[in-house]
């Protein structure tokens, strides 16, 4: 197992550990302060897996680049979640700003010949 995530495409790996990291931070306010063992220990797995791929990650893909769309994307997801699952409501402005990081991460993703893949 431990073999086949070390040896995954890097993109593959990003797109897991960004899920990871939503799951986990999403689930952070679920643990009442860390009292909830359950969500706690989503949360603690969450990110443990979410930086081990970034590791795996950042072997063929520069730190920067890995960051800027692991944290944008990270962001995009994470406020969606909290938007549907937490009812948390955005205003224009926050909406705004979301969509520029989500053009951001696309424009890395898809146009910069640093992101290496």
């Amino acid at each position: 197992m431990f073999k086949m995530l070390v040896s995954m495409p890097p993109l593959v790996a990003l797109s897991i550990a960004i899920i990871c990291e939503v799951i986990a931070t999403s689930s952070i306010p679920k643990t009442e302060q860390f009292t909830k063992m359950m969500p706690s220990t989503v949360v603690i797995i969450g990110y443990g897996i979410a930086f081990f791929l970034l590791s795996v990650t950042v072997k063929s893909m520069p730190v920067g680049i890995v960051y800027a769309i692991w944290s944008g994307a990270g962001i995009v997801l994470v406020a969606a979640v909290g938007y549907f699952l937490y009812g948390q409501k955005l205003d224009l402005a926050a909406i705004v700003g979301i969509s520029f990081i989500l053009t951001g991460v696309m424009i890395v993703n898809l146009l910069s010949k640093t992101a290496g893949h």
